[in-house]
């Protein structure tokens, strides 16, 4: 998990300093912690807590609290709002990049 996290936090400074994504660069200065001083961006939360995922159940749930995310940060009222979710897909919608739909 840390390999994946290293790559794609380095592609996706990359991509945002090209575009000269200064607002998004300035956040993702802000919420760097203060001792990492190997870097200057933080892009992913520290950790993984990996859990497997053993049935439909457990499926769902995991894909409502994805989908509820930009909902609890106050971003939209609802999840298939938020243009970057799957929950677009999954109420009918068409979103960003086409997904393997898990129910």
């Amino acid at each position: 998990m840390s390999s994946f996290k290293s790559f794609t936090a380095r592609q996706i400074i990359h991509v945002l300093e090209k575009a000269n994504a200064q607002s998004a660069l300035q956040r993702l200065r802000f919420v760097k912690p203060m001792h990492k001083t190997d870097r200057v961006y933080q892009v992913w939360q520290e950790g993984s807590h990996a859990e497997l995922v053993w049935n439909e159940a457990v499926m769902r749930q995991k894909l409502d609290y994805i989908h509820h995310n930009p909902v609890k940060r106050g971003y939209v009222d609802v999840g298939e709002h938020w243009r970057y979710s799957s929950a677009r897909d999954y109420e009918g919608q068409r979103g960003l990049i086409d997904i393997q739909r898990w129910y």
